[in-house]
């Protein structure tokens, strides 16, 4: 079987978007998880995915608020077209061949209360990863900053060493 190209029966001359950006969290398992997924599946517009706050997707688009794409979906088409939180993961469905149909549906009125209810309730359950109590509001555990994690004990940290045996307090 020979491979087909992602955008082979698309009529790409209709659509107004040829390509599109998903920003995700690269340090979150859900966001990791959903980008595997997505990868797996047939495109029929181009996906590609970057992750969130990083110096790719600085670079790339400068003028968005790289904080907020940690704390809300963020899809970004190639002509500027910026979607966050529900639409983007409406669009996204759009752009897959077996999601399209439920991409349409997700557009109504109706559908789009049912996509939010969806994105809170991956909200929900990304913050609940953080603890009782704890607030997420775009803080992540960086591999940089000493944390690492094992999905057979979680997440552990390891203070990075201090230079000149001195370490900056915060």
């Amino acid at each position: 079987m020979s491979a087909v190209p992602a955008t082979a029966d698309r009529g790409a001359v209709r659509v107004p978007v040829h390509g599109l950006t998903v920003l995700y969290d690269a340090e979150c398992s859900l966001c990791a998880h959903v980008r595997d997924w997505l990868v797996k599946q047939r495109q029929l517009v181009p996906l590609e995915l970057v992750p969130a706050g990083s110096a790719q997707a600085r670079r790339r688009y400068p003028g968005l608020d790289h904080r907020a794409t940690l704390d809300e979906v963020t899809v970004v088409g190639d002509a500027g077209q910026v979607y966050r939180g529900a639409a983007a993961w409406i669009v996204v469905l759009w752009a897959l061949r077996e999601y399209r149909p439920l991409a349409h549906r997700l557009s109504t009125t109706v559908g789009t209360g049912i996509a939010k209810g969806a994105v809170l309730a991956a909200a929900k359950w990304r913050g609940s990863q953080w603890g009782a109590g704890a607030q997420w509001g775009g803080k992540v555990y960086r591999r940089e900053d000493g944390w690492s994690y094992d999905p057979r004990q979680g997440w552990s940290y390891d203070p990075p060493g201090c230079d000149g045996g001195a370490c900056a307090s915060r």
